[in-house]
C-alpha cells in the first residue's frame, strides 16, 4: 500500500530558530486539493484505520453541545491524534443544523484545526464540510469493496437520503470502479429527490435512475443500500424488507429498528464510539444488554479477523472517526504547501518568548 501518509514536512517548531506559523485554507482549496483523487483518499482513509487499530491513534468520545431552544441543532468536538510516518492532532467542530435545509443552507458546517504532534501549536484552520463528507465518503466506499469481498458484488444500489453526503458517496463508488447497472433514490423531499437525479445524470452515470415513492421499495429493489438521512430515531423497522440479504451502509446511524440489526451481520468502525448517542447500535445494547450482535469492526475485516457472511444482510454502521479527519486534512495541508498557496496569518501568534 502506498505510504499516504508521509508527505510534506511537518511545520514543527524545532528550537529557537522555527517560528511556528497559522495558514488559512478555504473550502476552494480543499476541494481542489481532494477533486479526483477517490482512489488515492480511500487508500489514506485505510491506512488510517490500520492505524487506529494497530492502538497507534488517540480518538477520545466526541462531545456534543445541544441547545435547549434549538433542540434539533448540535455542535460536535471531534478531537483526535495519529501516529504514523507524518503524526498529527487536531479538532473538527461540526455544527447540525437540520432546520438549514429550508432556507437553502447545508444542514452542516464544519472547521478543522490542526496541531504540532511535537510542540502542540495549531499550524492550520481549514474548512471542513468537504474534509467531512470526504472521509465520510472515503471510509463508505473503502467498507463497500471489503464487506462485499467473498460476497455477490452489489449491483444495483438505492440512496434513501439525497444530501451532500449522498452525492460524495456515489462520486466516490464512482471513483472506484463501482459500476451499477440501477441507481434508486428516495428522500422525503420531491425536489432533493430530483436535484440528486439531476446529479447523477451529470455525472455521467449509464446506470437506470429510478426514483421509489417508498423506502419499502428502494430496499426491495437494491443490493447495496446507501443510509445518509438526517433521521433521529429508526423509522425502518421492517426486517422482511431485507430478506434479500443486501449490503447496507448505515451511516446515518439512526434510521434502522434494532430488529433489522439482530437479523444482521453488523460491523461498524469503532466499537465504544458507535454504541452511544442513540445510534440504532446502541439501541440494539440497551434491548438486549449485551454486544453479542456485532461481528466486528472494518479494520477486523481487513485484518482478516472477520469476515461478511451471505445468508443474512450485512450493515456497516461508521459514528466517524475524528482521525479520518486529521488525515484527510493534513494530506489537503500538504498539497496546498506544495503548490506554494498556503494563506499564512503572519502575526497570528504573539507571544513567542517565554519571558517576553
Amino acid at each position: 500500500m502506498t505510504d499516504l501518509l508521509s508527505s510534506a514536512p511537518r511545520p514543527a517548531v524545532s528550537g529557537r530558530a522555527d517560528a511556528p506559523t497559522f495558514a488559512v485554507i478555504s473550502g476552494e482549496q480543499v476541494r481542489q486539493a481532494l477533486s479526483g483523487r477517490e482512489r488515492q483518499l480511500v487508500e489514506l482513509v485505510e491506512t488510517a484505520y490500520r492505524l487506529h487499530g494497530a492502538g497507534e491513534s488517540v480518538n477520545p468520545p466526541s462531545y456534543f453541545l445541544r441547545f435547549p431552544d434549538r433542540p434539533t441543532a448540535r455542535i460536535i468536538a471531534l478531537p483526535a491524534a495519529i501516529g504514523g510516518p507524518d503524526r498529527v492532532d487536531g479538532l473538527k467542530w461540526i455544527s447540525s443544523f437540520p432546520d438549514n435545509v429550508g432556507a437553502g443552507l447545508p444542514r452542516a458546517s464544519a472547521v478543522l484545526i490542526l496541531n504540532d504532534h511535537d510542540t502542540g501549536y495549531p499550524f492550520a484552520c481549514l474548512e471542513s464540510s468537504i474534509i467531512s463528507a470526504t472521509r465520510t465518503a472515503a471510509s463508505a466506499a473503502l467498507a463497500a469493496d471489503w464487506l462485499s469481498r467473498g460476497r455477490t458484488r452489489p449491483t444495483r444500489v438505492g440512496f434513501f437520503g439525497t444530501g451532500l453526503i449522498a452525492r460524495y458517496i456515489h462520486t466516490f463508488l464512482a471513483g472506484t470502479g463501482w459500476d451499477f447497472e440501477a441507481v434508486g433514490v428516495h428522500d422525503v423531499s420531491a425536489d432533493s429527490a430530483e436535484g440528486y437525479c439531476g446529479y447523477l445524470r451529470q455525472a455521467g452515470t449509464t446506470a437506470r435512475i429510478t426514483v421509489h415513492d417508498s423506502a419499502e421499495d428502494l430496499v426491495r429493489a437494491s443490493d447495496l443500500v446507501v443510509f445518509a438521512t438526517v433521521a433521529g430515531r429508526p423509522h425502518v423497522t421492517d426486517p422482511a424488507l431485507f430478506s434479500h440479504n443486501p449490503l447496507v451502509l448505515h451511516v446515518s446511524l439512526r434510521d434502522l429498528a434494532p430488529e433489522i440489526l439482530l437479523g444482521s451481520a453488523n460491523f461498524v468502525d469503532d466499537v465504544e464510539h458507535c454504541l452511544k448517542a442513540d445510534t440504532s447500535p446502541h439501541l440494539v445494547e440497551q434491548l438486549t444488554g449485551n454486544r453479542d450482535f456485532l461481528n466486528g469492526t472494518l479494520e477486523d475485516v481487513m485484518a482478516g479477523r472477520a469476515a461478511p457472511p451471505t445468508d443474512r444482510p450485512v450493515v456497516f454502521s461508521p459514528f466517524g472517526l475524528g482521525v479520518l479527519d486529521l488525515v484527510v486534512g493534513k494530506y489537503v495541508y500538504d498539497e496546498v504547501s506544495r503548490t506554494g498557496d498556503l494563506r499564512l496569518i503572519d502575526d497570528f501568534f504573539h507571544e513567542l518568548r517565554r519571558y517576553g
